[in-house]
């Protein structure tokens, strides 16, 4: 099981000076890593037809609608599953969660990681490889000390990639904008992009 994750929003919450009004996690889980595999020459044939580099990233808050859905289309028919967790902000009330976005990101993953139903075991997670080195190790210690028990093992290990070189990172940051996107109900586009996707959603757990 290879499980990659992205987050669309910002963990910030000066909402009234620009920070989102949620916050998404998202896992798109492959049990077969051959699956995996087939879907990532997928990502990269798209980018060929759209007549992109091959340095190109598909980054949903970069791209046109237009591609959005030719990408998300692209990807459907792939064997995968979609486990996402929406932080409505207003629904934050500790203290250490709503000063320290380090806290809030790494409480986030922790909890769509922990609460999984059982779907989720030995998995080798792959993580957007931004922030810091420190912010980096801290957020392996914390997921390591908070997931893994005598009991059940979520995780077998993390490796944090680099998006611009890892297009299931890529798949990962285009699913949790569309999830995000389903929440800005002032948007034209707000029921597009998950309607594409809804076979592959296993749950998407909006936190209260």
């Amino acid at each position: 099981m290879i499980v990659f994750i992205d987050d669309s929003g910002d963990p910030g919450f000066k909402i009234a000076k620009g920070s989102s009004r949620v916050f998404v996690i998202c896992c798109v889980i492959f049990d077969d890593e051959l699956e995996a595999e087939k879907t990532a020459v997928k990502i990269k044939e798209l980018r060929r037809r759209l007549k992109k580099s091959d340095r190109f990233e598909f980054k949903f808050n970069k791209c046109s609608r237009e591609i959005r859905v030719e990408f998300l289309k692209t990807v459907v028919s792939s064997k995968f599953r979609i486990r996402a967790i929406v932080m409505p902000k207003e629904k934050i009330y500790s203290e250490e969660l709503r000063r320290s976005k380090e806290s809030f990101y790494n409480f986030t993953i922790k909890m769509v990681l922990k609460h999984n139903a059982g779907t989720v075991k030995d998995a080798r997670v792959r993580l957007d490889g931004k922030g810091d080195r420190l912010f980096r190790q801290k957020l392996l210690v914390y997921l390591r000390r908070n997931l893994n028990t005598r009991e059940r093992k979520v995780v077998k290990n993390i490796r944090f990639r680099d998006s611009r070189k890892d297009v299931l990172i890529q798949l990962a940051d285009m699913v949790a904008g569309a999830i995000n996107r389903s929440f800005q109900t002032e948007k034209t586009d707000a029921n597009i992009y998950l309607g594409i996707i809804k076979s592959r959603v296993e749950d998407i757990w909006v936190f209260q």
